[in-house]
């Protein structure tokens, strides 16, 4: 897989845009529980008030507060408010969009400084808080008498006139200090959390006193931090679909560019890479193995950056939420861990194996396919469609088994979750009770651990879907990387022009790889423009691996092929096969028509080039006879037409390219002794300047060559004419008198 990555570097910049993107959405659902948290301890709990700072403040309130601060934390505190009286500036006004009227002076906070405000909560929920406590503990006389006895003071012989707050204010250092000392205890023992609960009812308690409305102040509370989350929601859709768009995008690019790599590559083969990959396997690694590598790109865009973020920030913001139940999550990621693990170790075994059982399927599916007739006339049908099911259900018990496992996964995973959610509900709920977490604190912990959690599944069907894709990938790469046995040469040489194709063979000998002994031995003979040059001999003798040689399908293992004294290995591949024109012993076409067939010869061909060519191969009988005419359809493979009509269509194809040469791999085979003669006759007078050779096993073909090689066991026992090789070569003696009568061959 590691080795197809050079193939996302134009798609750096996307994913890049993603990685941003995801960063961005990540946050944006990290957010979400937070806010939610917000409404249920704000909205809900305080009723809407945010801090224990309030915005507006009668001064006799304010100055009770300010008895249990230092003088420089008076001054500190009151440079934060302005004072508004109403003699002078009317006794109704606006405060949080609602309108009240004061009867005394107030004060009205004028910060905004996020640092100011925070020294401002911490120091106005101590001195609201202690005013609480103090008002609760004088409406209880004996716990009133206590605390003043505890400061040596007699709350019966207060002067006249003179209240709690004024005596406070003017008590000694040393009762000071002690007063201080014991407020401090308190509020220790309080905890922050309780400690700015109870400054805030404190200040909604003011709120309610100057006459603003606690429902409203709540409702506008919610309904603003509800608009924030609907924004934050709205910004997470959007990097979602781009993000999906990006991968999208850059998966299907990549699954593209691999694909014309792979398609380019297999073109650049030579036979014998061909018979190091079966076409079934060719088609598998080129189809489903670059879809399975591209889904892994989809999800690691996805989700590979996505999951991390999540789970790392997921992390951080539930340990801000209560960093005491960190255990529960950590023991969910363990839980989900050992069951990945447990997933993972049953199925990467059977994920190795689908695609070897894919590219049998195919291989199956294909032959029954180009066999269908000779499986019929055997009347083998069952035995395929056993052989087919064979194939098709080891691959569909593979799938099967890990579709099971993969689904098995999902109801564990649920009933992890819940029962987390349950054991944060269990202890969050001991710890609200006990006043060290709120409740909006504590669902927004239950969120962020289904996070943490999802995004440790996220990783995990990640990975286990990775095996599948790195076997596909180095399938993939296998092809890629393969090394064509036939190369140019780094500074190519060029054919003498005007191309005269003089074929000439000097002592050639060929095996093919891997093999030990020699297919061809010593073949030495020159072909010669204007000249038809004829290749016979029995069954494997080697004729068809010796005209392969010519086009560099294999190259030579000892000796030189040359074409107007050029040896084909110093030129470049194209250039060389650019003079020949080639008809193969197997015919093949290529779905589309007549004519577009015709032109793989020369795409630039004029009609009357086609129709000449189609008149000479001796094709004009059938394609004219169809009102179509060239625009005629041709099936996938030429199943269409006929073999003897699929022949000379290939031969046309070869007379449009006008190549200088041309090779007839048993070309006449399926075509009537009539048409064969006809075809030669017409070669002979329209092409008599090129190069032809002939390979064949029939001698009638080849009665009027001006030159015949006879092989046998991959050695030439003969050249020469006709008549010559009658006389002079006992093999081709034998092969044409079991071919003809006495009276045809003189």
């Amino acid at each position: 897989m590691i080795r197809l990555l050079k193939y996302l570097k134009p798609y750096s910049f996307f994913i890049l845009a993603a990685i941003i993107m995801l960063f961005i959405q990540a946050n944006a659902d990290l957010a979400l529980p937070d806010y939610m948290s917000r409404i249920v301890n704000i909205g809900i709990q305080q009723g809407g008030v945010e801090t224990a700072v309030p915005s507006i403040i009668r001064q006799s309130r304010l100055e009770q507060a300010l008895v249990f601060l230092n003088e420089a934390d008076r001054e500190r505190v009151l440079s934060s408010y302005d004072v508004v009286d109403p003699n002078t500036a009317g006794n109704s006004m606006t405060v949080n969009n609602q309108e009240i009227q004061i009867q005394e002076s107030v004060f009205i906070l004028k910060t905004t400084d996020a640092g100011e405000m925070d020294w401002l909560n911490g120091t106005m929920s101590k001195a609201l808080a202690a005013v609480t406590g103090l008002e609760q503990m004088l409406a209880n006389p004996e716990q009133a008498a206590q605390m003043a006895q505890s400061m040596g003071m007699n709350l019966s012989q207060l002067p006249p006139g003179m209240d709690i707050y004024q005596l406070l204010g003017s008590l000694p250092p040393e009762q000071r200090a002690t007063l201080d000392s014991a407020l401090e205890q308190q509020f220790a023992n309080l905890g922050e959390n309780m400690l700015v609960q109870t400054a805030i009812r404190s200040v909604k308690t003011e709120y309610e006193t100057l006459g603003l409305d606690p429902g409203v102040l709540q409702n506008q509370y919610i309904l603003r931090t509800g608009a924030i989350m609907l924004l934050v929601s709205l910004v997470s859709v959007i990097c979602a679909i781009v993000v999906g768009w990006i991968a999208s995008r850059t998966s299907a690019g990549f699954a593209r560019d691999v694909r014309k790599a792979v398609f380019e590559k297999v073109e650049s083969f030579s036979s014998t890479e061909f018979d190091k990959f079966s076409t079934a396997s060719l088609i598998t690694r080129s189809t489903n193995d670059v879809t399975q590598v591209s889904m892994l790109v989809l999800m690691m865009v996805r989700m590979f950056f996505f999951a991390p973020i999540m789970g790392v920030g997921g992390i951080i913001r539930a340990m801000d939420k209560g960093s005491s139940m960190w255990w529960t999550i950590a023991l969910a990621v363990v839980i989900l861990l050992i069951l990945v693990t447990v997933v993972f170790t049953i199925a990467i075994p059977k994920f190795k194996l689908i695609q070897k059982l894919v590219d049998r399927l195919n291989l199956v599916m294909r032959e029954n396919l180009s066999g269908i007739m000779v499986i019929r006339a055997f009347n083998m049908q069952q035995h395929e469609e056993e052989r087919f099911d064979r194939a098709n259900q080891d691959l569909t018990g593979n799938i099967l088994f890990i579709n099971r496992v993969m689904a098995s996964m999902f109801p564990f995973m649920m009933v992890i979750m819940n029962g987390i959610s349950l054991l944060i509900i269990w202890v969050g709920s001991h710890q609200v009770a006990q006043s060290n977490m709120q409740v909006g604190d504590m669902m927004a912990f239950m969120q962020y651990a289904m996070q943490i959690v999802m995004s440790f599944l996220m990783m995990s069907i990640m990975f286990i879907n990775l095996p599948r894709a790195a076997v596909s990938g180095d399938r993939i790469a296998e092809v890629l990387e393969i090394k064509p046995m036939i190369k140019d040469p780094e500074e190519p040489a060029e054919f003498p022009q005007p191309v005269r194709g003089l074929v000439e063979f000097r002592n050639v000998s060929f095996r093919y790889p891997d093999a030990d002994e020699n297919v061809i031995c010593n073949v030495s003979f020159t072909a010669h423009p204007g000249k038809t040059t004829a290749i016979i001999g029995s069954t494997g003798s080697g004729k068809s691996t010796v005209i392969n040689l010519i086009p560099r399908f294999f190259d030579v293992t000892e000796g030189q092929i040359l074409i107007d004294g050029v040896d084909i290995r110093s030129v470049s591949q194209h250039d060389l096969r650019q003079q020949i024109g080639y008809i193969p012993q197997k015919s093949t076409l290529f779905s589309g028509t007549i004519e577009s067939n015709l032109r793989f010869g020369d795409e630039n061909a004029s009609a009357e080039l086609l129709n000449q060519a189609i008149s000479i191969a001796q094709a004009g009988e059938f394609v004219y006879a169809n009102q179509e005419g060239l625009a005629a359809e041709i099936s996938q493979g030429g199943t269409n037409v006929s073999g003897g009509q699929k022949q000379r269509l290939s031969i046309a194809r070869a007379l449009v390219k006008q190549a200088p040469i041309y090779i007839f791999d048993d070309s006449f085979s399926a075509l009537d002794f009539k048409t064969d003669a006809a075809l030669r006759k017409a070669l002979r007078d329209n092409s008599a300047r090129s190069t032809l050779i002939i390979v064949t096993q029939r001698v009638s073909t080849i009665l009027y060559a001006d030159q015949i090689i006879v092989l046998d066991d991959g050695m030439v026992v003969g050249i020469g004419t006709h008549a010559e090789l009658m006389k002079s070569c006992q093999t081709y003696r034998e092969i044409a008198m079991s071919q003809l009568s006495i009276e045809e061959l003189s």
